[in-house]
């Protein structure tokens, strides 16, 4: 068995195959490697004979995508530690014993190499990549998942096969380079950046710029139900109820401007939004937790140990025949007065609201009880 697979996703790469495969067996006659070199291939150019004459085991994705490329090549890998590059020569392959060493020192499971703590050449990366991007998807992969990295998108990384087996990879597209860390950090795996250098490619970029980006902010957001729904719902229902109570009993004035119906009407679809996203979070984390996506955060361990299917009928209900009382009561003076006080308009969005939070409590509670028997 071989100790090091290397693994390369090519297409169309003909120009600079030959001399990223020239490369690594440099390195892995310096350094005394028993090594092998993997290319899943799609070309159409001379990308696989190129890789065949210099003795790279190539074969055939039968899908296209660069994440579905790296899992076909990875079920050939025989290595006790896997490497993964691109074929377009922007990573260094002579770098590849930088990335082995704290694997085999037993220091990391997955080693990234970091462009941004090494060296971007003049040219290698776009402005819009470089200084918004990637710094931006590094930033927001960081603060949703704690990964602690510098360079998420680096394609230039080393890992061990329990490493690989563990993350359980799945992802078919661009956001594989996302996947893997956040899947390294849900696993509790070790991960250590290396300064490497970033080179120009040759030919055209296969990067689409707004697409990919959108890819790996999608996946990620689908991923953490805390910050997609539980954060901008809880401070939705809390700004929005909060407003509701007090427009009903009395007048707010912010500055010389005072909150009338419409602005009570406003606050009433924000919590009944709020509502809605809250139980969103909290379907979305079941489901994910259902299907081994995600993790349980601590909101939805909170929720799911006190709110049984009986408790949430039992608190709708209470709620809403609050708001229910609450309407017979306006119509009962209504009625009383010959029908000439009309009720008030804002204690009718009062009513309202508690009716539609309780419905939904009782409801959201029968679907949150069908999940979580599944």
């Amino acid at each position: 068995m071989p100790e090091v697979s290397v693994v390369i996703p090519s297409l169309n790469e003909e120009d600079t195959i030959g001399i990223c495969i020239e490369k690594i067996k440099k390195i892995f006659k310096e350094h005394n490697i028993d090594g092998e070199i993997i290319v899943a291939d799609n070309s159409t150019d001379r990308t696989p004979e190129i890789a065949r004459s210099l003795g790279a085991k190539v074969v055939t994705p039968d899908k296209r995508g660069y994440g579905y490329a790296y899992l076909y090549g990875f079920k050939y890998a025989r290595g006790k530690y896997i490497v993964i590059g691109d074929a377009d020569n922007t990573y260094d392959f002579l770098e590849i014993p930088k990335l082995l060493e704290p694997l085999r020192k037993g220091e990391a499971d997955l080693v990234i190499g970091s462009r941004f703590k090494g060296k971007i050449l003049e040219g290698a990366m776009p402005w819009l990549h470089r200084y918004i991007g990637n710094p931006l998807l590094t930033f927001l992969l960081n603060f949703f998942f704690k990964a602690g990295v510098s360079d998420a998108h680096s394609g230039f990384r080393a890992f061990t096969r329990e490493a690989l087996e563990k993350m359980d990879l799945k992802c078919h597209g661009m956001e594989f380079a996302s996947e893997m860390i956040i899947e390294a950090v849900r696993k509790g795996l070790r991960i250590v950046e290396v300064p490497i250098t970033y080179y120009p490619r040759t030919g055209e970029s296969k990067l689409r710029s707004f697409s990919d980006g959108w890819r790996h902010l999608k996946f990620m957001l689908i991923r953490t139900p805390k910050h997609l729904f539980y954060i901008p719902g809880f401070l939705l229902f809390i700004t929005g109820f909060v407003l509701v109570v007090l427009m009903s009993v009395t007048k707010i004035r912010i500055g010389g401007f005072s909150l009338g119906i419409h602005s009570m009407i406003a606050a009433s679809f924000m919590s009944i939004v709020g509502y809605q996203l809250i139980f969103l979070g909290l379907f979305s984390s079941v489901y994910g937790y259902l299907v081994g996506a995600i993790e349980y955060d601590r909101i939805t361990k909170l929720i799911k140990e006190k709110i049984t299917l009986e408790r949430g009928i039992l608190l709708g209900l209470f709620v809403f025949l609050v708001g229910f009382f609450y309407t017979l009561l306006i119509l009962n003076k209504w009625i009383s007065s010959g029908f000439r006080d009309l009720p008030l308009l804002n204690q009718d969005i009062f009513a309202f609201t508690l009716m539609i939070i309780g419905l939904q409590t009782i409801f959201f509670s029968f679907f949150l009880s069908i999940m979580s028997e599944l």
